[in-house]
C-alpha cells in the first residue's frame, strides 16, 4: 500500500463512528489464533475473531500433519483447522470473514478498521495473522503444493523418507533444511542461484561435508514437471551468460528454503518489529510495546514456526489479555 492510500485508509479511522466494542479482538486464525480463542472464550473474554485473508492460515495448503499431537493416525491440515475452528465457537468464539486494513493504537482503547469500512474499538488485541511462504513464483508450483512442494522440511520430511528431493536458496534456511532433509532422503540436491553459498560459515562446511547433499550453484528453477506428483525439476544452468544450458533433475520433493514475510502489516505503525518484519513481544509473555496488544504464532516466531508452537503462544497471548484486563478493571 502506497503511502497516499495509507493516508486514505487512516483517515477513515477518525471519520467513521465506532459500529463496535469489544473486550478480545483475535487477528487472524490458524493454530495460535484459534487456540487463543479457546481460552479466550473459556475465561469468558467474548472474543470476537477475524479470520483474514486465508481462514485457518498455512495449515491448510498441508495435505497431512503427523506431529500435531492427538492425532496418531495423522490428520489433514485442513481438517485439523476445522475442529479447532469448530473447538473455539463451541465456547462462543464469534468467528468472521474479514480482513484488518488499518489500526490506531495511539490511545488506551485500540481501534481496529475492518475491510476500510467497519470500525472496532477493543480493549485487547490479539495478533496471530502468521507469515507468509515466499515462493518462486511458477505456475507449476501452485500445481504441486498438494503433490511435492512444501515450504517446510520439518513438516512434510518425513513423507519423502528414502526418495530424492531438492531445496532451492543459498542461506542459513536452505542449510538447515537441506541438512535435516539429508537425514531421510535418499539424496538431497541444494539449488543455488549465485555461485557461492550466503549460509554462515558453519552451516556452509557442514553442507559441503555431507554426502548426501549435492550443491547445484548458479542454477534457477524454470518449471517442475510431473502428473498428479512431481516428478522432475527444469533447470536453466549458467541463465544469461555463456554456457547457459538446460538440464533437469528427477525428484520427488521441491522444498522453499527462501525465507518467510511476516503478516504483521498495518499494525508495524505501532507494534515494534524486527528488521525481518516479526513483531517483537516482551521476556518470555506475548506482549508487545503496546499494552493490551498481543502477538502469538509465526508473525512473531521466526525459529520454531510450527503448529503445536504457534498453538502454545496462542494460549499463552489469551492468558495474557485476560491478566491485562484483570489489572486494568
Amino acid at each position: 500500500m502506497n503511502t497516499r492510500n495509507q493516508e486514505k485508509t487512516h483517515s477513515k479511522i477518525k471519520q467513521l463512528e465506532v459500529a463496535e466494542k469489544i473486550r478480545c479482538l483475535i487477528v487472524g486464525s490458524g493454530p495460535s489464533g484459534y487456540t487463543a480463542a479457546i481460552y479466550a472464550a473459556r475465561a469468558h473474554l467474548s472474543p470476537v475473531m477475524y479470520q483474514g485473508l486465508q481462514p485457518g492460515g498455512q495449515l491448510t495448503t498441508t495435505r497431512d500433519v503427523e506431529n500435531f499431537p492427538g492425532y496418531p493416525e495423522g490428520i489433514t491440515g485442513e481438517q485439523l483447522m476445522k475442529d479447532l475452528r469448530k473447538q473455539a465457537e463451541h465456547f462462543g468464539t464469534d468467528v468472521r470473514y474479514g480482513t484488518v486494513t488499518d489500526v490506531d493504537f495511539s490511545g488506551d482503547v485500540h481501534k481496529i478498521l475492518i475491510d476500510n469500512e467497519r470500525l472496532i474499538e477493543a480493549e485487547t488485541v490479539i495478533i496471530s495473522t502468521g507469515a507468509t511462504a515466499k515462493y518462486l513464483g511458477l505456475e507449476s508450483e501452485d500445481r504441486f503444493k498438494a503433490g511435492g512442494v512444501s515450504a517446510c522440511a520439518t513438516c512434510d520430511g518425513f513423507f519423502y523418507k528414502g526418495l530424492d528431493v531438492a531445496v532451492v536458496g543459498g542461506g542459513d534456511t536452505a542449510a538447515e533444511e537441506a541438512l535435516y532433509l539429508s537425514s531421510l532422503c535418499r539424496k538431497v540436491y541444494l539449488i543455488v542461484r549465485k555461485d557461492h553459498l550466503r549460509a554462515s560459515p558453519v552451516m556452509q562446511a557442514r553442507v559441503m561435508k555431507n554426502n548426501r547433499i549435492e550443491v547445484l550453484f548458479k542454477r534457477n528453477t524454470k518449471k517442475l514437471l510431473g502428473d498428479t506428483v512431481l516428478r522432475e525439476a527444469v533447470l536453466i544452468k549458467n541463465m544469461g551468460e555463456e554456457g547457459e544450458e538446460e538440464e533437469r533433475i528427477s525428484i520427488d520433493g521441491f522444498f522453499l528454503g527462501i525465507g518467510h514475510t511476516p503478516n504483521s502489516y498495518p499494525f508495524s505503525k505501532y507494534v515494534k518489529t524486527n528488521t525481518g518484519g516479526y513483531i517483537i513481544t516482551l521476556g518470555r509473555s506475548t506482549r508487545t510495546n503496546i499494552p493490551g496488544v498481543f502477538a502469538c504464532g509465526d508473525v512473531q516466531d521466526f525459529t520454531y514456526r510450527q503448529a503445536i508452537t504457534a498453538a502454545g503462544t496462542g494460549c499463552m497471548a489469551a492468558m495474557d489479555a485476560e491478566k491485562y484486563l484483570g489489572e486494568k478493571e
